[in-house]
């Protein structure tokens, strides 16, 4: 029989799957780059789309270095791929004769990166020789230069966008609202940030985010040179003793069998959170494109999606997903209600081409305590979600909250200071679930210690996850799927 474990917080839960059910892993890296600062050097000299490199900069110049928080993919890596292209965009242009360098740090709504953090952005090395200077976008800041409208939404950006004499996106193709021309919306306002939806993280078609992004790509590219690279990552791989998880079976049964999951299970909480932070984690980049952002990045995230990706024939009756314990933006933290149904719903039941995984009127399962818990003071603007028991279930009530939540000078300097996130960025994670929760017809929180947390999001509390199983066959699932995440990774329905 096949025994499969799964994330319930920083607890592990064993699942053992029926005949007709199917357990969907992502597939092993199929190809490596050997040297990630070469292949940057290669694409930005030969770009899929627009000028390269050189004929775009302008010797004695500025420069704008546009990057994002490495939040995707989870579990992240202390330095990769992407700290390399970074570092190597940079040379490239001092190479060039570029006087200036601004490394601008697009965060969106996620709290700013603080200064004691900058430096986890770019590899120790170029930290100590780099000569330009680092901005952290403030969603909020009144300098904010308009370009244009994309319907009824103004479309502001970093003025670092606009005062300078090129621009270079330098990030991993993950989503469509994460890379590219995103790169470009995550440094815009608070108005583009709240519209920037998608309800596939694969598919342009029926994303908001994808139009905003495109649309402040073109009309910043009326004014200034610009050019992107985008990478395209392999899933981290953990290793050490948990080396082969979550690809080889073998593994997985030995991770089973050992002492040292038992011992993990009896250990304090804080202690297990320790341990699963400090698992040496390894990761390596397939491809690396250069162009207009927007055609990079697509190319970039079209070869991710078929090299990582896991075919289903057809979709799920249900899934099973276990919800680790960190926050699906930085800092990593224990996540709070709205954090861990973000994670299952809004991220990893999004990430699809073709077809949503699961079927209309079917049902997740997320495997989480949910507990009520709120890190301060980085996570106090997810209180207002809970304030009033009616606002998950009222489309009203949760305009109401909202509508507060932004006119609060107090969460406004937190976020602007760097200690909280935007108080919108709550409201944005819980739209995210909620495009894929109005199509199913219950989600269930396995191991639920808080039910009325789960009833106030509109969830339906199980005790463990042999009951939320339980239910979920009462409702009719017949084809059920366990999903062996993080890392999460692309799920294709149907043909490609």
């Amino acid at each position: 029989m096949t025994r499969i474990p799964l994330l319930y917080d920083a607890r592990i839960v064993v699942a053992e799957p029926g005949e007709d059910d199917l357990v969907l892993r992502p597939p092993l890296p199929r190809e490596s780059l050997e040297d990630v600062g070469q292949a940057v050097r290669d694409a930005l000299q030969f770009p899929l789309a627009g000028q390269p490199l050189d004929r775009l900069v302008t010797r004695g110049g500025t420069a704008t270095i546009v990057i994002e928080q490495p939040s995707l993919p989870i579990p992240a890596v202390q330095v990769g791929p992407r700290h390399v292209a970074i570092a190597t965009v940079a040379d490239e242009l001092e190479r060039l004769g570029v006087r200036q360098t601004t490394i601008l740090v697009a965060g969106g709504l996620m709290r700013r990166t603080t200064p004691r953090d900058i430096g986890t952005l770019v590899p120790p090395d170029f930290r100590r020789r780099f000569k330009g200077r680092v901005i952290v976008h403030d969603a909020e800041a009144d300098d904010l230069v308009e370009l244009g409208r994309e319907g009824d939404v103004p479309l502001r950006v970093n003025p670092a966008l606009v005062e300078t004499d090129v621009v270079v996106t330098v990030t991993a193709a993950e989503t469509v609202l994460h890379g590219g021309p995103a790169a470009l919306l995550a440094a815009s306002g608070r108005e583009q940030l709240r519209a920037a939806g998608a309800v596939s993280l694969l598919e342009t078609s029926g994303s908001q985010g994808w139009r905003l992004a495109v649309e402040i790509e073109r009309l910043l590219g009326e004014r200034v040179p610009m050019i992107g690279v985008s990478l395209t990552l392999n899933a981290p791989r953990v290793a050490g003793p948990l080396a082969g998880y979550p690809y080889d079976q073998a593994a997985i049964e030995r991770m089973l069998r050992s002492r040292v999951r038992r011992v993990f299970q009896l250990a304090p909480g804080r202690m297990r959170q320790r341990l699963l932070d400090r698992l040496p984690r390894e990761q390596t980049a397939a491809a690396v494109y250069a162009g207009t952002p927007s055609v990079a990045h697509m190319e970039a995230l079209l070869r991710g999606t078929v090299f990582k990706g896991v075919q289903l024939d057809e979709p799920l009756d249900a899934i099973v997903i276990g919800i680790p314990p960190t926050t699906p933006s930085m800092p990593r933290e224990r996540p709070n209600p709205v954090n861990a149904a973000y994670l299952g719903l809004g991220l990893a039941l999004r990430l699809w081409r073709n077809a949503p995984p699961l079927a209309h009127g079917g049902t997740a399962i997320l495997v989480h305590p949910f507990a009520r818990r709120f890190a301060r003071p980085t996570q106090t603007p997810y209180r207002s979600l809970f304030y009033d028991a009616r606002t998950a279930g009222d489309i009203g009530a949760m305009r109401d909250a909202e509508a507060l939540a932004v006119s609060d000078t107090n969460a406004i300097a937190e976020y602007r200071a760097g200690r909280a996130c935007h108080p919108l960025q709550p409201f944005l994670e819980w739209s995210a679930c909620d495009a894929t929760a109005h199509r199913l017809g219950a989600v269930l929180i396995a191991g639920c210690r808080d039910a009325q947390s789960a009833r106030q999001l509109g969830y339906v509390p199980a005790h463990g996850l042999p009951a939320a199983l339980e239910m979920a066959r009462g409702r009719g699932a017949q084809r059920i799927g366990y999903l062996l995440a993080p890392p999460y990774f692309p799920l294709v329905v149907g043909s490609n």
